[in-house]
C-alpha cells in the first residue's frame, strides 16, 4: 500500500515540474511574440515571423564591387538578388563599359543607378537572321538561317515586313538554342511570315521596367550602337523602355544613338524624366504614350535625333513639360495629338528644329489634345528643313493657351509664322506674346 502511495505522489511531483517547465517555455514564447509584435516594418505591416531588413545596396563592376563583371549578366544578378529578397535596394555600378546583350530588366521598389557619365551601358554589336518557316502566334521557338551570332539570354525583336510598328512587333528573350532553332520566353503576338521577310534580330532595350512599381534609373549613361543595330518601335523598346509601370524616376542619365527612341514610357502613370540628355536616336528623343497620365518631364536636353525631340502619344494626359530645351530634331520640337489633354508645356526652349515647334496633330475633334497650355516659352527659328511654324494646331482642340511666349524667326530658320491654324480649328487664346521676325506675321490660317 506505500508503494503505490510513493508512485503516485512521485508523479505527482513529477507532473508538477514538467508544468512548470512548459509554462515557463510558454511564457518565454509569449514575451518573444509581444517583441516582434512591437518591432514593426516601414509600411506599418507587423510580423511575428521575419526580422525587418533595410533595403540593401549591391555594387557591381570592378574588383572591389560585390559582383564582378562588365555585363548585363553581372548587372541582372544583383536586380535579381534584390528582387528574391523581396525588400527592394539599389544596384550600384561602378564606372566601366558593360556590354548589353539584353535589356537589364527592373522590379518593384530597386533603383539602378551609376557613377555618373562614365558608367556606360552599351548594347552588343547587332545581328539578325531571316526564318525558314513561319513563326506564329502563340509559338515559343523561331527556326531560322543561321544562329550563329545569337546566344541563350540574349534580347530579341521578331517581325515581318507588314508587322513591324506600334505594337506588332514581339520582344523576348532566348532560352536556348538547337541547331537554328531559337526557344524565347515571350510567346509570339502575331503571325509572322517567312514569305514577308520575317527577321529575329538581336535588337532591345538597354533598360527596361515592365510591370513595375516604384523604380528609379539615375547618374549612367546608355549607348544604343545604332551604327550596328536594327530599328526597333518604340511603342516596344527604347534605350530606356518602361512599360505598364506606376511610379517612376528617370534622371541625370544620357542616352544616346539608340536606333528608336531614346526613353520610352508607354501604358504608365507618375512617370518622372528629370536632367537627362537624349541625343543622336533615330526616332524621337522623349516617347511618353499608350495611356500614360500624370507625366512630368523637366529639365532635359533632348536634341538632334532623327524624328522629334517629344512625341506625346496617345491619351497622355494631366502632365507638365517645364524647363526643357528640344533643339535641332529632324522634325517637331514638341508633337503632341490624340487624346493628349490638359497638358502643360512651360518654360521650354524650343528651337532650329526640322519643321514646326510645337505641332498640336490632325484628330478629329473628340479626340483633339484638349486643354493644352503653351505658356512662357522660347520658340525660335525652327522649320530648318522644310519651313514650318513656331506653333502649328491642325485639329479641332478647345480650351488651347498660348501666352507669354516669345516666338521669333531671327533668319537662321525658316519659321514661317508664330501660328499656323488649319481652317476648322478653333481658335487659340493667344496672350501676351512676344513675337518677331517672320515673313507671314503673327497668324497663318489654311
Amino acid at each position: 500500500m506505500r508503494i503505490i502511495k510513493f508512485t503516485f505522489l512521485f508523479l505527482i511531483i513529477i507532473s508538477g515540474c514538467t508544468y512548470q517547465n512548459k509554462s515557463n517555455e510558454m511564457k518565454k514564447e509569449s514575451e518573444n511574440i509581444k517583441v516582434s509584435i512591437n518591432h514593426k516594418s516601414d509600411s506599418g505591416v507587423v510580423s511575428v515571423v521575419h526580422k525587418i531588413r533595410s533595403a540593401r545596396v549591391i555594387t557591381v563592376g570592378g574588383n572591389n564591387a560585390e559582383i564582378q563583371g562588365f555585363t548585363s549578366v553581372a548587372i541582372q544578378t544583383a536586380i535579381d538578388a534584390l528582387k528574391e529578397a523581396g525588400n527592394g535596394g539599389t544596384v550600384k555600378l561602378m564606372p566601366g563599359h558593360f556590354d548589353i546583350i539584353a535589356p537589364v530588366r527592373l522590379y518593384d521598389n530597386i533603383t539602378l543607378t551609376g557613377s555618373g557619365p562614365k558608367t556606360i551601358l552599351k548594347k552588343c554589336k547587332g545581328f539578325r537572321s531571316q526564318f525558314t518557316i513561319d513563326a506564329d502566334y502563340g509559338e515559343l521557338r523561331l527556326t531560322i538561317a543561321d544562329a550563329s551570332g545569337f546566344k541563350p539570354g540574349m534580347g530579341v525583336a521578331i517581325y515581318d515586313d507588314k508587322q513591324r510598328s506600334g505594337w506588332d512587333l514581339t520582344t523576348a528573350k532566348i532560352t536556348s538554342i538547337e541547331g537554328n532553332t531559337l526557344f524565347i520566353d515571350e510567346y509570339l503576338v502575331r503571325d509572322y511570315q517567312a514569305g514577308d521577310n520575317g527577321t529575329v534580330s538581336n535588337a532591345c532595350s538597354v533598360i527596361s521596367a515592365v510591370e513595375a512599381n516604384n523604380v528609379t534609373i539615375s547618374g549612367l549613361t546608355v549607348d544604343g550602337s545604332r551604327e550596328t543595330n536594327d530599328m526597333i518601335d518604340g511603342c516596344r523598346a527604347g534605350g530606356i523602355y518602361l512599360h505598364k509601370v506606376h511610379k517612376a524616376v528617370v534622371e541625370n542619365v544620357i542616352v544616346k544613338d539608340y536606333n528608336s527612341d531614346g526613353i520610352s514610357w508607354q501604358i504608365t502613370e507618375y512617370v518622372t524624366v528629370r536632367n537627362c540628355e537624349v541625343y543622336g536616336c533615330s526616332n524621337s528623343g522623349l516617347h511618353p504614350g499608350t495611356g500614360s497620365p500624370y507625366t512630368t518631364i523637366e529639365g532635359n536636353n533632348s536634341h538632334d535625333n532623327d524624328g522629334y525631340g517629344l512625341f506625346v502619344c496617345w491619351r497622355v494626359r494631366n502632365g507638365e513639360v517645364k524647363n526643357n530645351t528640344f533643339s535641332r530634331n529632324g522634325r517637331n520640337g514638341i508633337s503632341t495629338g490624340h487624346k493628349d489633354t490638359d497638358m502643360l508645356f512651360e518654360g521650354n526652349t524650343i528651337s532650329e528644329n526640322g519643321s514646326d515647334g510645337i505641332h498640336l496633330r490632325g484628330e478629329i475633334p473628340a479626340n483633339a489634345p484638349h486643354g493644352t497650355i503653351i505658356r512662357n516659352n522660347i520658340i525660335e527659328n525652327n522649320g530648318t528643313k522644310e519651313g514650318g511654324y513656331g506653333i502649328s494646331i491642325n485639329c479641332k482642340a478647345e480650351r488651347v493657351v498660348i501666352e507669354n511666349n516669345t516666338i521669333r524667326n531671327s533668319g537662321k530658320g525658316k519659321q514661317i509664322a508664330a501660328l499656323f491654324q488649319y481652317k476648322n480649328s478653333l481658335p487659340a487664346e493667344m496672350k501676351n506674346n512676344n513675337v518677331s521676325g517672320h515673313k507671314s506675321g503673327e497668324l497663318v490660317s489654311e
